[in-house]
Parts: structure tokens; sequence; C-alpha cells
């Protein structure tokens, strides 16, 4: 769910970025009012593409805190089985970094 969200977030924000990017380009060759006004556009795109990532960012950071917490706790209630597969896994690379 979070990775979908994420996608969804990035292409959002690259859509935005595109279209605030034509509009710039746009506002460079009108004069007056209309560059102007397409300028100010632009600037709400860019804002509202700022506050997604800042959304997908605050989203991440909290999925990241919540995986944090569950590791710890399932470290906290099962020490021997998380020191055997840490003991196994350097075991495993042991033998393969020594066959090379």
């Amino acid at each position: 769910m979070l990775e979908s969200n994420i996608r969804v977030m990035n292409k959002d924000v690259n859509t935005i970025i595109k279209d605030a990017q034509a509009l710039f380009h746009d506002a460079a060759t009108l004069t007056g009012e209309k560059a102007t006004e397409a300028r100010q556009h632009a600037m709400k795109l860019l804002d509202s593409a700022m506050v997604n990532a800042n959304d997908a960012r605050a989203s991440a950071m909290v999925a990241g805190k919540e995986m944090a917490v569950s590791a710890d706790h399932y470290v906290k209630e099962n020490p021997w089985k998380t020191i055997s597969a840490a003991a196994s896994i350097g075991l495993l690379l042991g033998v393969i970094l020594g066959r090379k």
C-alpha cells in the first residue's frame, strides 16, 4: 500500500513539475499581464508539488518508524531467534567471502 501511494505521489509530482516547466517556458515568451498570470500559475503548481512531496516524506517517515518499532518488539520478544539468524547470516557471508 505504501509503495503504491509513493508511486502515485511521484507520478503526480512529476506531472506537476512538467506542467510548471512548460508554463515557465511559455511565460518567458509572453509579456505583460499574460506572463504574470502564467508565472503565478506555475508557482501554484510548484507549491502543490512541494506539498505532495512533503506528504510523501511524512508518510514514509511514519511507515519507517512503525517498521522500526515492530522490529524492535520482535527482537525483544525473540532474542535467541534473532541471535541465531544473525549468526547464520554471518557464517554464510564468511563462507562466501572466504572462497574468493
